[in-house]
């Protein structure tokens, strides 16, 4: 099954998230429409929202709540993107400008502010307090997640494990989330629930972790951002930690430089040495423990087609390159 069969089986229901989008996005004010809009649809996998309706398929759920839960997980996702990039100062995400380029950062931070507060009243709608204690838990801690990757930008003596913990923070956490949404939607026993949120805590880690590596190793036409992205802003990703781990005094010297300096001229040689020690194939194994033991946690779940879908995007995490 490719990520395309998996589309293909939550097709009718994500029809049904991208109606509920659309409705949301509506405002009077017409910026907002325009930058929410413009990110909205500018490609994304959409892996956080399928995830909720995947989890939601596995307890054979049949109400609608998953419509707008998977809605105001994208948009929670999407407003992270809109200050990621202009605390980055990125200008480029799926081969688009992003939205800071096009309208300027006090926009795109306004908007999503707008997103965030848009995915709260939503929540609210639902009426059940423990959807909206996921979610409040979600975003607080996501932002946690946003405050320690900037401690850690151009810094070159961050761990692996300081390097995980802001994963599990600023990207697993809402993947945790839309598991733990789908299994309450659905009814699920409190073990059922932890292991639709173990799946979510582990397939969001091996999904950053690719992420990482492919900005040394991807196409840029693919990946929709220029290599060496992370290292310009001086991300100290696991590509380089393990390369400081693993390289000669003077390979760790020339990253430690280019991580405390960022900009664009160090990558080549950096590159190199990333290559040299096997820094990316690491990189891919950690990725592929961490989708292992997503799989491991839903293999007590009865077989059905949204457990088939879970488990292949699990391997989609880890296997993809763009």
């Amino acid at each position: 099954m490719s990520i395309e069969s998996i589309r293909n089986v939550i097709a009718g229901d994500m029809g049904k998230v991208d109606n509920v989008i659309q409705q949301k996005l509506h405002s009077q004010v017409i910026l907002i429409r325009q930058v929410s809009e413009y990110i909205i649809h500018s490609g994304g996998k959409r892996l956080r929202p399928a995830l909720v309706i995947l989890a939601a398929g596995l307890f054979n759920y049949q109400g609608t709540h998953h419509h707008n839960l998977a809605a105001v997980v994208e948009f929670i996702h999407t407003a992270t993107l809109l200050h990621d990039d202009v605390v980055d100062e990125s200008q480029l995400r799926r081969n688009q400008a992003t939205a800071n380029a096009l309208f300027g950062n006090a926009a795109s931070v306004l908007v999503g502010d707008f997103l965030y507060s848009r995915a709260f009243q939503m929540m609210v709608e639902i009426r059940n307090m423990r959807v909206m204690e996921v979610l409040a838990d979600a975003t607080n801690t996501i932002a946690e997640g946003e405050v320690l990757q900037l401690l850690n930008c151009r810094d070159p003596d961050v761990k692996e494990e300081n390097y995980l913990q802001v994963i599990r923070f600023k990207t697993a956490k809402l993947f945790e989330a839309a598991g733990r949404l789908g299994a309450i939607l659905g009814g699920s026993t409190p073990d059922e629930e932890e292991a639709l949120a173990a799946y979510g805590i582990h397939l969001g880690t091996a999904f950053q972790l690719v992420d990482d590596l492919l900005d040394y190793s991807g196409d840029d036409h693919e990946t929709g951002k220029n290599l060496g992205d992370d290292l310009a802003e001086g991300k100290p990703t696991l590509p380089l930690i393990f390369a400081m781990r693993a390289g000669t005094p003077d390979q760790v010297n020339t990253v430690r430089h280019a991580i405390e300096t960022g900009g664009t001229d160090g990558f080549e040689p950096v590159l190199r040495i990333i290559q040299q020690t096997g820094a990316l194939d690491y990189a891919r194994q950690c990725a592929q423990k961490e989708a292992g033991i997503a799989i491991s946690a839903i293999s007590s779940f009865r077989d059905s087609i949204y457990k088939q879908c879970l488990l292949e995007l699990a391997e989609f995490a880890v296997s993809r390159n763009y």
